[in-house]
């Protein structure tokens, strides 16, 4: 009855595992399919050249340039807010805080990734676009900077979380031996356990990074759905993921090449993610290879 259960046990989790790798097949297939008819009609080399995306427009352009820059300011701002506040935390909570502080205190930054991400837009566009326009006079009401620092502040609690728990996960001695040689907490904090959890923390701010790509609401609320080929945050922008959006609500005709445009912006999408994805897989190992 014991080895039955635990063939049950396995089947099962076969089951899942293969239900997993059959998603990300039809997820690959789905994407691969559908821009092969738009590549069909569209060259490749204007697509990654051209710097205007209009495909809405009667005069079209499909060159993916604007959604990119828009992707990548946006995606830029958000990390420069989240990775010094993030680590911060993570060191604080780690080094500094008392052991009920910390066991009370990280739940409760977690709660802010509960938060919805359409609750952070309208809080980009009500609070914090208004906040800048004091600061910064001409600032549009739609822009890349605040969307950006927004969903900064929305990935604060994956850097801190998966930062500390990297943090958490070196060995006692290691801290001891340093203290021992008179080194003081923040010496031990930077010089010790930072480079020793450096696997961990790098791969939080690449899954981080890749979370702030694929990002939908704050900035089709908060920067504007204009693509525009810029790298100055004030300017409104459109990233991938808020085209994508915008046509699949829209009354784009299925099968058109307008329609077909979303598959093709989705497969560049899913590129940087993967090739983000491996990045953290090999940082991380090779990190740990140093430090074993």
């Amino acid at each position: 009855m014991r080895k039955l259960n635990e063939r049950i046990i396995e089947a099962g989790l076969a089951l899942c595992g293969g239900l997993t790798i059959l998603t990300t097949v039809g997820i690959i297939y789905v994407l691969f399919s559908e821009s092969w008819g738009f590549f069909s009609r569209v060259f490749f080399f204007d697509f990654i050249t051209d710097t205007e995306w209009t495909p809405l427009f009667t005069q079209k352009h499909y060159g993916i340039l604007p959604l990119l820059s828009g992707t990548f300011i946006v995606t830029l701002i958000s990390i420069i807010v989240a990775l010094p506040v993030g680590l911060t935390i993570a060191i604080f909570l780690n080094e500094y805080a008392p052991k009920g502080f910390r066991q009370n205190v990280k739940p409760a930054l977690e709660i802010l990734a509960a938060v919805p991400t359409v609750v952070y837009g309208f809080f980009a566009l009500t609070v914090v676009t208004p906040f800048l326009q004091v600061i910064i006079p001409g600032l549009g009401s739609f822009n890349a900077l605040s969307a950006g620092i927004v969903m900064g502040i929305m990935i604060i609690p994956m850097v801190s979380s998966l930062s500390e728990d990297a943090l958490f996960a070196i060995p006692k001695t290691l801290k001891e031996a340093s203290y021992g040689m008179g080194a003081t907490r923040f010496q031990t904090a930077f010089k010790v356990a930072v480079p020793a959890a450096a696997s961990g923390i790098i791969v939080s701010v690449i899954l981080a990074i890749g979370r702030a790509i694929g990002e939908t609401m704050i900035v089709s609320i908060a920067a504007g759905q204009q693509p525009i080929l810029t790298l100055d945050p004030r300017d409104a922008v459109e990233t991938i993921t808020a085209y994508i959006v915008q046509v699949s609500l829209g009354d784009v005709e299925h099968g058109s090449l307008e329609y077909q445009t979303i598959f093709a912006a989705g497969i560049t999408l899913f590129l940087f993610t993967f090739i983000l994805n491996n990045i953290s897989f090999w940082m991380k190992k090779k990190y740990q290879e140093r430090y074993e």
